[in-house]
């Protein structure tokens, strides 16, 4: 009960740093915000405070920001549909940046919590019990001492990569490029497999002691890694790689949360398990809510772009019809997920 009631938190703190997101800057450009819900469904608790209601509702699965002259016209000078493109544009984008944000922060102090910075430079290589190399990699070419930077064309800019690229490529070989001695050295028909595992890690990396610089360069760099592997993950989604089995909802993202939550035998293990399952889903939230589809943020972003190049206003009627459509659509999904979801838990 008590990791369910710690995912359902997280859940919700990154949904509300969302929509805190659009309202803080709609704030800061002067439109009216009629209502800020933290949660979807039923109300469990609600206040106005001037021009604006709060409320906190029964499901942590979502929240909105409803703002004056949004999904239709209004002729109030504060209304979202009357202020210049650039501000609407800044509103539209501050929730998912937000989420970004969150992301970064969320692996500066998972990495302040581990005490060091993994880099991708090689330390040594598997070995056996009499002291002999079990790595193809080393056989390959690699060598103590190297930096890896790309792999398969891949730029490699942390650890995340790294493991993706180790566990998600599936021909034998690589082509690497490596910086030795200051150098860029390209290294063709790299393997990486370790003949005492039988698995692809046959070799180990340094890792360096923090300092301010380290730490917020890996922190941002890393979180560069997890927005490309989510894109990754669309585009292998769209191609047919990944199937809508693979996907997960809210009911199947707290699970998730839960069991890293329980997840090693101390309180620092749980907690750098949760913080960085919740970096992900940040970041993964923050993406996503940049695709161009219709109800999210990159769509009404879209929208925007349009109306700046046109320089012309769109409808907000018909605009936010579109809207209406494609959320009506997401929430089937997002049902079927849902179900799936249980499913899922409830054969485990």
């Amino acid at each position: 009960m008590v990791t369910i009631l710690v995912a359902m938190l997280v859940f919700g703190v990154i949904i509300a740093l969302h929509e805190f997101g659009h309202f803080a800057v709609a704030k800061l450009c002067g439109i009216k915000v009629n209502q800020f819900a933290i949660g979807m469904g039923p109300v469990i608790f609600k206040k106005q405070k001037g021009e604006t209601e709060y409320s906190l509702r029964l499901f942590p699965i979502g929240g909105f920001c409803a703002m004056e002259g949004e999904d239709s016209g209004s002729h109030d000078p504060r209304a979202f549909n009357n202020k210049a493109v650039w501000q609407r544009m800044l509103v539209v984008l501050a929730g998912p940046i937000m989420n970004l944000i969150l992301g970064f922060f969320l692996i500066l102090f998972t990495t302040l919590l581990y005490g060091d910075v993994i880099t991708l430079q090689i330390a040594d290589f598997t070995k056996d019990e009499a002291g002999q190399s079990t790595s193809s990699s080393e056989a390959s070419g690699l060598q103590i001492g190297d930096e890896i930077l790309y792999m398969d064309g891949m730029r490699i800019f942390t650890d995340t990569d790294l493991s993706y690229k180790l566990q998600n490529t599936e021909s034998d070989t690589m082509t690497l490029v490596v910086r030795r001695d200051g150098e860029k050295i390209t290294l063709d028909n790299v393997k990486f497999y370790n003949t005492a595992t039988q698995g692809r890690q046959d070799f180990y990396v340094h890792a360096e002691k923090l300092t301010v610089f380290n730490l917020i360069s890996y922190s941002f760099f890393d979180t560069i890694s997890t927005a490309r592997l989510i894109w990754i993950s669309l585009r292998d989604l769209v191609t047919g790689k990944y199937g809508f089995h693979d996907l997960s909802g809210p009911v199947g993202i707290i699970g998730t949360i839960g069991e890293a939550a329980s997840y090693g035998e101390t309180f620092k293990q749980h907690l750098t398990s949760v913080l960085s399952l919740s970096s992900f889903i940040s970041v993964n939230v923050g993406i996503f809510n940049l695709l161009p589809i219709p109800a999210l943020d990159g769509a009404r972003f879209a929208f925007l772009l349009v109306e700046a190049i046109r320089r012309k206003s769109i409808s907000p009627e018909r605009e936010g019809m579109v809207h209406f459509v494609g959320m009506a659509l997401l929430f089937l999904v997002m049902i079927a997920v849902t179900f799936q979801d249980i499913f899922n838990l409830a054969n485990k």
